[in-house]
């Protein structure tokens, strides 16, 4: 009898030193299978290094009296903090476009202004302008020059020291550009109202890197200037590291060179290509019917240009 419990005494000893072997066991492969806590704590700070913010954003509202010069109508001074904007779906209050300018001085009874909201396009529609008709604009930022934009109206940024001037244009244009926002708009409606850029294209001095159908989310970097959810070119940078794509390192400028007033984020590294001198990246985005000098190509630096799904949106390397 006393054998049967010593026997039954020693299996119940193996047995249980055989589950804490198993259980030690597992427990270590655990541990190996997953970082502690100080190595987890390293990969965050890799990650966050790896997509950089520099400075901060200033007082970026326009406050400097400006004048807009319009052809055979005449040149008319305005106060920008008078300025109210028709698109208080892009812009914060405080903030306006070159449209929301002719606006204000139809408002004022300085000229006399027709004009509708067109959905398919987007955009507002100049119809008469003391009697004439097929307007255009010719704008640039301070320390900028002439240059073809077929962006919309109503969507360029007033900055102060900019130069504004509206011109007679054709109708062949015209309908050449609307032909686009359509095309633009068109796409944002059969996904939904998601912006989808057909391709984006990163053109750097080492690599280049195309995208195809790619999502371009909204990341409000310009939460002073443009409502929540207004989607600008630079999102297109943010969205490609979200996903994993791409790491970047944004600059915010005051000023630069000859231009005094910049007052924006400019995209000064991509994965191993860095702006250094007079090398770096530049942008541009819409219709290959516009491409480059054609109209895409123009000095509203990315962070505050708003995109309606163009067709393609590259950054690519320079050296001026």
């Amino acid at each position: 009898m006393k054998s049967k419990h010593l026997f039954f005494l020693i299996v119940a000893i193996m047995f249980s030193l055989f589950i804490a072997t198993s259980c030690a066991e597992e427990r270590a492969k655990e541990q190996a299978d997953s970082p502690d806590e100080e190595e987890v704590a390293m990969e965050a700070d890799t990650a966050e290094e790896e997509n950089r913010i520099y400075g901060e954003i200033s007082e970026t509202a326009s406050a400097l009296e400006n004048e807009m010069e319009i052809e055979d109508v005449g040149t008319f001074s305005f106060n920008p903090q008078e300025v109210q904007t028709v698109r208080d779906d892009i812009f914060r209050e405080g903030y306006f476009s070159i449209f929301d300018v002719l606006v204000h001085l139809d408002e004022n009874g300085q000229i006399e202004l027709d004009y509708y909201f067109d959905e398919d396009m987007n955009t507002y529609v100049i119809t008469e302008m003391n009697g004439h008709t097929e307007w255009w604009y010719d704008a640039f930022y301070d320390g900028g020059w002439r240059e073809r934009s077929v962006f919309r109206i109503d969507h360029y940024p007033y900055k102060d020291e900019m130069f504004l001037r509206i011109v007679h244009s054709t109708e062949e244009y015209i309908a050449s550009v609307y032909k686009i926002y359509r095309e633009e708009e068109e796409r944002k409606r059969e996904n939904d109202g998601t912006i989808i850029v057909p391709e984006v294209i990163i053109e750097g001095q080492n690599e280049t890197l195309v995208f195809e159908d790619f999502e371009v989310k909204a990341h409000n970097l310009r939460s002073d200037m443009f409502q929540p959810g207004v989607v600008t070119a630079i999102d297109t940078i943010l969205s490609l590291a979200d996903e994993g794509h791409i790491s970047y390192d944004l600059q915010w400028y005051e000023s630069l060179g000859t231009a005094g007033v910049v007052k924006s984020y400019w995209v000064n590294r991509i994965n191993d290509d860095e702006s250094e001198g007079r090398c770096g990246f530049v942008y541009e985005a819409g219709d290959e019917v516009f491409y480059f000098f054609r109209g895409n190509h123009n000095h509203i630096p990315s962070d505050i240009r708003v995109i309606n799904s163009p067709q393609y949106v590259k950054y690519f390397w320079i050296c001026i």
